[in-house]
C-alpha cells in the first residue's frame, strides 16, 4: 500500500472517530439516555478501527488497539464512564484507557517476561530437544509424528507459539531426512499441539489475561487447560493424518536438529523449569481449596510458592541454572543470550495490554450488556455466544490473543446470573480465537514461510487444522458446561 493511501485511511478513520465522538455527545446530550443499540454501534466502529488499523493502513497492533481503546471510550455515551463527572467525559475516556493499559500490564507483565527466560534457557541448553527426543525414543521412529505431537505439548506450556514452532521445526525436517515421507504430518504435529496450549495454558499471554478478567483461579485454569486439551489435540492428530494423506510436501532444505553435536541435559533437569511451576500453581490451588481460610502454616507457604510471578520465577532459576551448567557459561554471558527474547517479551507485553485495554473499554461503553440483551432476546446459549464473538473477532483481525482479550474482557459483565462457570467461558473463549486463522494471522505466515508451504497449501493444512481444533473445543466446552451445571444441581 502506498503512504498516500495510508495517510487516507489514516484519516477516514480518524474522521470516523471524530463523527462518531460528535454524535455520542449530541444523542445523549441533556441527561438524555443513549440508544440500546449505541453500545453495538461502538463495537461495530471500533473493531472496524482495528481492522482498517492493522490490515489497510498498517498500522502496528500496539498503537492500533490503543487508538481504538480510546475510540471506544470517546464514542461511549457522556455519564457511562466511572470518574468522568470530575474531569469531563472525553478526558476520561483518555485517562481511563491508560488506566486499563496499566491494570492488564501490571497482571501479566512479570509472567510473561519469565516465561520468554524459561523459553529461552530451554532452547539454548538443549533442554527441549532432550524432552522431544524421548518422546522419539519412547514412541519409536514409526510414530514419530505422534512423538513429536506429544512432546510439544509438554515443552511448549511455557513457550510461546512462534518460539516453539521455530525450536522444533528441524527436528520435522531431520525425520522427513529419515523417513523420505510424511513432511506435513510432522510440520502440522508441532502446530496442533502448541496452538492448543498457546490458547489455552497460562503463562501465554491469550490465557493469563482471560484468567484476569473472568476470574478464574490459576492453578485451575492450568489443569483443566492442560487436561481438557487432550481432546482436541487427538480430533486434531487425526486431521492431520487425513490433510497428510491428501498432501505431499517436500522441503527445500531438511537441516539437521539444532544443537545435535552438543550433549544434552538429563530428562528429569529438562523437564523441571517447565513442570516446577505447572506443581507449584497447582498445589496452591489445591491446598486454597481444601483450607479455604487459609489458616494453616503450609497453605500459607504453598500460596507464596504458588504465586504464579514467584512460581516462575524458581521455573526460571531452574531454566537459567541449566543453561550455566550445560553451556558452561557465566551469568554475563547468559545475560546477553537472554536480551533479545526479553526485548520480544516487551512488544507482546505491550499489545496484550492494549489488547485488554481495547477489550475493558469495550465494556465501559456498555457492549457486554448490550450482548447479553440481545442474546437473552434471541435465546442464544451464553457460551455457544461467547465462542462465536471470539471466533468472529479472530477471523476479523487475526490475532488470536486479541481476540481473548477482546472477548473475555466483553463477556464478563454476562457471568453474574448466568450460572455458567468462568471455566466454561474460559475454554469456550480460547478455543473460538483458535479458529479459522489465515492471512491476516501472523502465525499463518510463520507456518508458510518456515515451514516451506505455498499460500494455498497452508489454507489446505494449518487452517483447516485449526478450524478443526476449535470445533473440538467448542464440544468440550459444552461438555463441560454440562457436568458442571449438573454438579451444581446436585
Amino acid at each position: 500500500m502506498s503512504r498516500r493511501q495510508q495517510v487516507v485511511a489514516m484519516l477516514a478513520v480518524l474522521g470516523a472517530v471524530a463523527g462518531g465522538s460528535a454524535a455520542s455527545y449530541f444523542m445523549c446530550r441533556g441527561g438524555a439516555p443513549a440508544p440500546v443499540w449505541w453500545p453495538l454501534l461502538v463495537l461495530a466502529v471500533s473493531m472496524g478501527l482495528v481492522i482498517v488499523l492493522i490490515t489497510i493502513a498498517r498500522v502496528h497492533a500496539f498503537l492500533a488497539l490503543v487508538i481504538s481503546a480510546m475510540s471506544a471510550g470517546l464514542m461511549s455515551a457522556p455519564g457511562s464512564l466511572p470518574g468522568e463527572a470530575k474531569v469531563g467525559h472525553w478526558v476520561q475516556a483518555l485517562e481511563l484507557t491508560g488506566a486499563s493499559f496499566g491494570t492488564v500490564c501490571g497482571s501479566i507483565g512479570i509472567v510473561i517476561v519469565l516465561a520468554a527466560v524459561i523459553g529461552v534457557c530451554l532452547l539454548e541448553s538443549g533442554a527441549a530437544d532432550r524432552i522431544v527426543l524421548r518422546f522419539l525414543q519412547a514412541f519409536g521412529e514409526k510414530r514419530a509424528a505422534l512423538a513429536l505431537l506429544a512432546g510439544t505439548y509438554v515443552v511448549s506450556i511455557p513457550i510461546f507459539f512462534d518460539t516453539i514452532f521455530m525450536l522444533l521445526l528441524p527436528l520435522a525436517r531431520a525425520m522427513y531426512r529419515r523417513t523420505r515421507r510424511d513432511y506435513v504430518l510432522y510440520v502440522m504435529a508441532i502446530a496442533c499441539a502448541a496452538v492448543v496450549t498457546h490458547c489455552t495454558v497460562i503463562p501465554h499471554p491469550g490465557p493469563l489475561a482471560m484468567a484476569e478478567s473472568l476470574r478464574v483461579d490459576a492453578g485451575l485454569s492450568i489443569i483443566a487447560g492442560l487436561l481438557l486439551g487432550t481432546f482436541p489435540v487427538a480430533v486434531g492428530w487425526l486431521a492431520i493424518r487425513r490433510i497428510n494423506a491428501r498432501m505431499e510436501i517436500v522441503p527445500a532444505e531438511a537441516s539437521e536438529p539444532q544443537q545435535a553435536d552438543r550433549p544434552l541435559p538429563p530428562l528429569w533437569a529438562s523437564l523441571a523449569p517447565v513442570l516446577l511451576p505447572v506443581a507449584l500453581v497447582s498445589a496452591a490451588s489445591v491446598l486454597s481449596a481444601l483450607d479455604r481460610d487459609h489458616s494453616r502454616t503450609l497453605t500459607r507457604w504453598a500460596l507464596f510458592l504458588g504465586n504464579r510471578n514467584m512460581a516462575l520465577l524458581i521455573g526460571a532459576g531452574a531454566a537459567v541454572a541449566l543453561l550455566l551448567r550445560q553451556r558452561g557459561m557465566a551469568l554475563p554471558d547468559a545475560a546477553r543470550l537472554i536480551g533479545p527474547p526479553l526485548e520480544t517479551a516487551g512488544v507482546v507485553i505491550l499489545i496484550t495490554a492494549a489488547g485488554g485495554a481495547f477489550g475493558l473499554m469495550l465494556k465501559h461503553a456498555g457492549v457486554g450488556a448490550a450482548i447479553k440483551a440481545a442474546a437473552s432476546g434471541a435465546s442464544v446459549n451464553a457460551v455457544v455466544l461467547a465462542y462465536m464473538v471470539a471466533l468472529v473477532i479472530r477471523i476479523a483481525q487475526g490475532s488470536s490473543t486479541v481476540a481473548m482479550l477482546t472477548t473475555a474482557s466483553m463477556m464478563e459483565p454476562m457471568l453474574a446470573g448466568s450460572g455458567h462457570h468462568p471455566l466454561v467461558m474460559f475454554v469456550a473463549i480460547g478455543y473460538g480465537a483458535l479458529g479459522c486463522s489465515w492471512m491476516n494471522d501472523s502465525g499463518f505466515w510463520l507456518v508458510s514461510r518456515l515451514g516451506g508451504f505455498t499460500e494455498r497449501q497452508t489454507l489446505r493444512s494449518w487452517t483447516v487444522l485449526l478450524t478443526v481444533l476449535s470445533a473440538a473445543g467448542l464440544a468440550v466446552a459444552l461438555l463441560l458446561d454440562r457436568v458442571m451445571r449438573a454438579a451444581g444441581a446436585h
